[in-house]
Protein backbone atom coordinates (compact mmCIF):
# COMPACT_ATOMS: atom_id res chain seq x y z
CA UNK A 1 0.00 0.00 0.00
CA UNK A 2 2.77 2.32 0.81
CA UNK A 3 4.51 1.27 -2.55
CA UNK A 4 1.20 2.68 -4.39
CA UNK A 5 0.75 5.53 -2.20
CA UNK A 6 4.68 6.64 -3.27
CA UNK A 7 3.97 5.43 -6.96
CA UNK A 8 1.04 7.94 -6.70
CA UNK A 9 2.78 10.89 -5.53
CA UNK A 10 6.15 10.26 -7.04
CA UNK A 11 5.50 7.89 -10.59
CA UNK A 12 7.00 4.64 -10.97
CA UNK A 13 10.70 3.99 -9.42
CA UNK A 14 13.24 5.22 -11.87
CA UNK A 15 15.11 2.92 -13.90
CA UNK A 16 18.47 4.04 -14.34
CA UNK A 17 19.77 1.37 -16.15
CA UNK A 18 17.71 1.28 -18.42
CA UNK A 19 17.32 4.71 -19.18
CA UNK A 20 20.99 4.72 -19.62
CA UNK A 21 21.41 1.72 -21.50
CA UNK A 22 17.96 1.05 -23.89
CA UNK A 23 17.12 5.04 -24.10
CA UNK A 24 21.08 6.34 -24.13
CA UNK A 25 20.17 8.80 -21.34
CA UNK A 26 23.45 11.57 -20.78
CA UNK A 27 24.50 11.05 -17.05
CA UNK A 28 24.68 14.75 -16.02
CA UNK A 29 26.79 15.25 -13.02
CA UNK A 30 26.30 18.77 -11.95
CA UNK A 31 28.56 19.26 -9.28
CA UNK A 32 31.52 21.34 -9.25
CA UNK A 33 34.79 20.22 -10.99
CA UNK A 34 36.99 19.39 -8.50
CA UNK A 35 33.76 17.38 -7.01
CA UNK A 36 33.40 15.26 -10.21
CA UNK A 37 37.52 14.91 -10.17
CA UNK A 38 37.24 13.43 -7.05
CA UNK A 39 35.19 10.64 -8.29
CA UNK A 40 32.31 10.15 -10.99
CA UNK A 41 30.06 7.59 -12.37
CA UNK A 42 30.90 5.91 -15.80
CA UNK A 43 30.40 7.65 -18.62
CA UNK A 44 29.18 10.96 -17.06
CA UNK A 45 29.49 14.31 -17.69
CA UNK A 46 30.43 17.25 -15.86
CA UNK A 47 28.32 21.00 -15.93
CA UNK A 48 28.44 22.37 -12.47
CA UNK A 49 24.82 23.14 -11.78
CA UNK A 50 25.69 27.01 -11.54
CA UNK A 51 26.48 26.55 -15.19
CA UNK A 52 23.68 24.61 -16.40
CA UNK A 53 21.02 27.29 -17.90
CA UNK A 54 24.03 28.65 -20.25
CA UNK A 55 24.06 24.60 -21.47
CA UNK A 56 20.47 24.27 -22.18
CA UNK A 57 20.90 24.72 -26.04
CA UNK A 58 23.43 22.42 -26.15
CA UNK A 59 21.76 19.30 -24.03
CA UNK A 60 18.46 20.24 -26.29
CA UNK A 61 19.92 19.71 -29.37
CA UNK A 62 20.86 15.94 -28.02
CA UNK A 63 17.76 14.96 -27.80
CA UNK A 64 18.49 12.18 -25.12
CA UNK A 65 16.93 12.13 -21.50
CA UNK A 66 19.28 13.68 -18.84
CA UNK A 67 19.61 11.51 -15.61
CA UNK A 68 21.38 14.43 -13.13
CA UNK A 69 23.41 13.53 -10.21
CA UNK A 70 25.18 15.02 -7.49
CA UNK A 71 26.84 14.66 -4.27
CA UNK A 72 23.47 13.65 -2.30
CA UNK A 73 20.30 14.40 -5.20
CA UNK A 74 19.52 18.05 -4.09
CA UNK A 75 21.65 19.55 -6.74
CA UNK A 76 20.19 17.35 -9.52
CA UNK A 77 17.15 17.24 -8.16
CA UNK A 78 17.32 20.96 -8.71
CA UNK A 79 19.13 20.76 -12.36
CA UNK A 80 16.07 17.97 -13.20
CA UNK A 81 13.71 20.82 -12.69
CA UNK A 82 15.61 23.20 -14.41
CA UNK A 83 16.02 21.01 -17.65
CA UNK A 84 12.11 19.54 -17.43
CA UNK A 85 11.28 23.57 -17.70
CA UNK A 86 13.33 23.90 -20.50
CA UNK A 87 11.80 20.79 -22.24
CA UNK A 88 14.47 18.31 -21.48
CA UNK A 89 12.99 15.02 -20.16
CA UNK A 90 15.14 14.91 -16.86
CA UNK A 91 15.48 12.61 -14.14
CA UNK A 92 17.24 13.25 -10.86
CA UNK A 93 19.27 9.95 -10.02
CA UNK A 94 20.45 11.20 -6.48
CA UNK A 95 23.91 10.74 -5.67
CA UNK A 96 26.63 9.81 -8.11
CA UNK A 97 26.94 6.67 -6.32
CA UNK A 98 23.30 5.54 -6.42
CA UNK A 99 23.72 6.12 -10.56
CA UNK A 100 27.42 4.22 -10.71
CA UNK A 101 25.79 1.12 -8.87
CA UNK A 102 22.55 1.14 -10.78
CA UNK A 103 24.60 1.03 -14.67
CA UNK A 104 27.20 -1.37 -13.25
Amino acid sequence: MFRKLLERLFGPPLDIKDLVKNRKAIILDVRTVPEFRAGHAKGSKNIPLHELRSKIGELKKQKRPIVACCRSGNRSGTAAQILRASGIEAYNGGSWQNVQRNIS
